[in-house]
């Protein structure tokens, strides 16, 4: 099982910010409001919370989890997510966010390949979380649907860069 020995400083660093990324890609692709960001947003965290306490969860995945929950590589990471996205418009965060993601589908292929489905798993999954945390459309509340059809093609983009069959 990899953990982050098995990978160099900026593979490492691309790894550890994907899960960011991932939850990005699918709040870019259909934003929210300041209530549904918030829900998004604590949605990635509590998938983080989850992996960090699930027993059976991937060694990977708890490595980058282990790391991201340090002030020092959380902070790394939101600042070089932040660099990432600055200066570009919704659609391009999405992009952006999704090249980055394939590139770290890469990594994983080639450094670890026996944890990469596990690990491109959760992904898909802290993507599937923020897409289903905010109700998309309606009024007030009422009404919408819970994964609005830009959030479906954003996850759909997803599971392609990482280059999966198909969602979680």
């Amino acid at each position: 099982m990899a953990t982050k020995p098995d990978f160099t400083a900026p593979q490492w660093e691309k790894i550890v910010e994907s899960p960011l990324l991932a939850g990005f890609a699918v709040s870019a692709a259909a934003p929210s409001g300041l209530i549904g960001t918030l829900l998004e947003s604590m949605a990635s965290a509590d998938a983080l919370a989850a992996a960090r306490t699930d027993a059976t969860a991937n060694t990977l995945v708890r490595a980058v989890v282990d790391d991201l929950l340090t002030p020092e590589r959380r902070m790394a990471a939101r600042e070089s997510v932040q660099r990432l996205i600055e200066g570009a418009d919704l659609p391009e965060i999405k992009t952006r966010a999704l090249a980055q993601l394939q590139m770290t589908a890469g990594i994983l292929d080639a450094s670890a390949p026996l944890d990469a489905a596990a690990f491109k798993g959760w992904l898909a999954e802290i993507a599937a979380r923020v897409a289903a945390a905010a109700t998309e459309g309606g009024v007030l509340g009422f009404g919408g649907e819970k994964i609005s059809a830009a959030e479906r093609s954003a996850l759909a983009e997803l599971d392609a860069v990482l280059g999966r069959g198909s969602g979680p």
